[in-house]
């Protein structure tokens, strides 16, 4: 893992600003899965997902396994509207790892973005994915 570039301040913002993105990891059979997740941005190249109490089929998270056999990720956030001049995405890329437990530090982050984990924190297993590449697109150019 190379040490990260600070990515271009306009990227970052709008990835760390992005309410949900799509966390894409290595399933065993080689193949992409991608999942609708939360996150927060913890510093420029940082980013740390928790697991959270919103339904399940099962504890046992495929992506967690996917991160731990494999730490290369993408995180793609974007913004759709009607008005197609107004249309961007972010992809991060980056390796990842799966902490059993969060630090008090992620937490602070995800409760700061999200009002949802104010009354109840997540407590499961954290996924900080450190960003080495980060693109973009803006509709405006």
């Amino acid at each position: 893992m190379g040490s990260p570039k600070s990515p271009s301040p306009e990227h970052w913002s709008r990835l760390i600003a992005a309410s949900v993105a799509r966390l894409g990891t290595h399933n065993p059979s080689g193949a992409i899965d991608l999942v609708p997740f939360t996150f927060a941005g913890l510093d420029d190249h940082t980013l740390v997902s928790v697991v959270d109490h919103k339904p399940k089929r099962t504890m046992k998270l495929q992506r967690l396994d996917n991160v731990r056999a494999n730490p290369a990720v993408t995180v793609l956030a974007d913004h759709y509207e009607d008005d197609w001049g107004r249309l961007w995405w972010v992809r991060a890329r980056g390796d990842a790892t799966v902490l059993d437990a969060p630090a008090d530090e992620h937490l602070e982050a995800l409760i700061e973005k999200y009002a949802q984990y104010r009354d109840r924190p997540p407590t499961g297993p954290a996924i900080v994915i450190h960003v080495t590449e980060i693109t973009g697109w803006d509709a405006r150019g």
